[in-house]
């Protein structure tokens, strides 16, 4: 500050001892967008709003918790599945079965689109070290009987709401696989265009159909991604496949309330068929507990009395027993339990299920992955050779042969694999974008640190925004970003012997600029880098020698 001399006297003036400097911004923090259960906090509406949250339980206080995703139950070759002519319907005939009962096959669906996996998937990421996210809710489930109207159109709207947000590095949305084929493939582009035009975020992208092996001559559902999913930023993303099966949702989460009625229809056939195998003891019970399913419990069910009046009770008359000859309806958790345990086949169909809960889209735990490596490593270690948390298996496995085509195809639409090793655990087997083929953005990890830097370099610059256009403040500028890259170059971001081969600032007229460029009030920088690669492919060469003594 300019100092006014006037009056006679000692003034005081404090100089800046050190230049600004470059603070590194968030690497780690993922948009999740989707539906869920409600949007509400405190009488505001959080429809189509980002929101800020830390954990999950803030999660669970701003928009609930999971669906109750209902399935249905289905026997293959029933009668009601066949058509005039008596001959079954196409849509059992060809299908197989997803569980065998007394030698009959069932499959199991879920009904009327029931199923969300916003939640699912962010107890997904946090359980592989997550952290700080945004979520942008674009509808509710609740408890409705019947399903929101499902598109891409909200997820869009969701996606345009983000533009305005600085913070976010990530863009997830898992309930993409969720909407028909073509929706979704447009939906992962416009993802990616997203990432692309906002240039400080990456999307990470589950294959459609991830479920589906890469055997079938009829559809590959890894091909099918790349036939579709065409972009002119596929820098910005990277695919993951398969689909993992979890433990994200326990067995006691799952009953017979998990049907549809037809569902819960079919279940019942199936456990009055096992009775009969029962004692006349347990046979009473079971049917029993059969005939409550359809009931809502209700607290002090069964008990349509009022509160026994104090002053009266001298007066009271004997209770009228007839009125409470039926017990109350027995709690479905209890009912759950004992079916599991005197019914094998009941057992079956709800582990059927749970697998079916369980089998999620990879993209929360990938976030979480790519979260955990950050804040232990740095954004510049690739998220690869890492183990997945609450994963069982992946639902198809992948051999080696099979990873030569998802991690080096032709026209480079890398697809990052997750396998199963022995010992290890199920790793996540690959750090390649999109464009694979680019050697300046074909792993995740370099775009990711180029964003990183970009954006930390471009806050730390608005400082000088109408600061003088001369050496002085070139000088300056220079030495503050020399500054942050050399502290880059020691934490291992950047590859070199010494800072002068990791990396280069440049600045100043003759060298970036034009005298023009100077009127024109531009000030222009050159940064170079060289941002460490990973070692993708170990090759140890062995070479027998001639005994020596």
């Amino acid at each position: 500050m300019a100092l006014t001399l006037k009056t006679p006297g000692v003034y005081i003036e404090e100089k800046s001892a050190f230049p600004n400097a470059v603070v590194g911004v968030e690497t780690a923090v993922p948009a999740f967008i989707g539906y869920t259960e409600i949007a509400d906090f405190k009488g505001q509406s959080l429809l189509q709003k980002p929101v800020r949250i830390e954990s999950l339980k803030q999660y669970e206080q701003m928009f609930g918790k999971g669906p109750q995703t209902k399935y249905d139950l289905t026997k293959l070759g029933d009668a009601s599945d066949k058509k005039d002519d008596g001959k079954a319907g196409d849509d059992t005939a060809s299908q197989e079965p997803d569980l065998k009962i007394d030698g009959e096959g069932y499959t199991i669906a879920v009904n009327n689109n029931s199923d969300f996996l916003l939640y699912n998937s962010l107890k997904f990421f946090y359980q592989n070290g997550g952290g700080t996210c945004f979520i942008i809710a674009v509808g509710t489930y609740g408890n409705q009987t019947v399903a929101p109207d499902f598109n891409k159109s909200p997820f869009e709207d969701g996606i345009k709401r983000l533009e305005k947000e600085t913070e976010p590095t990530m863009l997830v949305i898992p309930d993409a696989t969720l909407l028909d084929a073509d929706n979704c493939y447009s939906l992962q582009q416009q993802m990616l265009m997203h990432c692309g035009e906002q240039q400080n975020r990456v999307a990470i992208l589950d294959v459609y159909n991830g479920d589906h092996g890469l055997e079938d001559p009829d559809y590959n559902p890894v091909d099918e991604f790349r036939n579709q999913v065409a972009s002119d930023y596929l820098s910005y993303g990277a695919a993951y496949y398969p689909y993992v099966h979890t433990t994200i949702t326990e067995s006691n989460e799952i009953t017979y309330q998990n049907l549809s009625d037809s569902g819960l229809t079919t279940l019942k056939g199936i456990i009055n068929a096992y009775v009969d195998k029962l004692n006349p003891g347990q046979q009473k019970t079971i049917q029993d507990f059969v005939s409550q399913m359809d009931a809502t419990p209700q607290a002090d069910a069964g008990d349509d009395s009022k509160p026994e009046d104090p002053k009266k009770k001298g007066n009271a008359k004997p209770a009228d027993d007839s009125k409470n000859l039926s017990a109350p309806p027995a709690d479905p958790n209890t009912i759950n339990s004992v079916l599991s345990i005197a019914i094998p086949n009941y057992k079956m169909v709800m582990d059927t299920i749970l697998q079916k809960k369980n089998l999620l889209p990879p993209s929360g735990g990938i976030a979480g992955v790519y979260t955990s490596v950050d804040n232990q490593d740095g954004v510049w270690k690739a998220p690869a050779n890492v183990a997945m948390s609450s994963v069982i298996s992946p639902a198809v496995l992948i051999d080696h042969n099979q990873q030569q085509d998802l991690n080096a195809p032709i026209l480079g639409k890398a697809i990052c694999a997750i396998r199963p090793f022995v010992g290890l655990g199920n790793l996540v087997w690959g750090a390649r974008t999109l464009d694979a083929n680019s050697m300046d953005w074909r792993y995740i990890n370099v775009r990711r640190t180029m964003i990183m830097l970009e954006q930390s370099i471009k806050f730390a610059c608005k400082a000088y925004v109408f600061e003088p256009n001369v050496k002085s403040t070139w000088v300056s500028v220079k030495a503050m970003i020399s500054n942050f890259l050399i502290n880059m170059w020691k934490q291992g971001a950047l590859a070199g012997a010494v800072p002068a081969d990791a990396f280069s600032v440049q600045i100043g007229l003759g060298t970036t600029m034009t005298a023009e460029d100077i009127l024109e009030g531009k000030m222009i920088v050159e940064v170079k880098v060289a941002i460490s690669r990973p070692a993708e492919f170990i090759v140890i060469s062995f070479e027998q020698e001639m005994q020596k003594s």
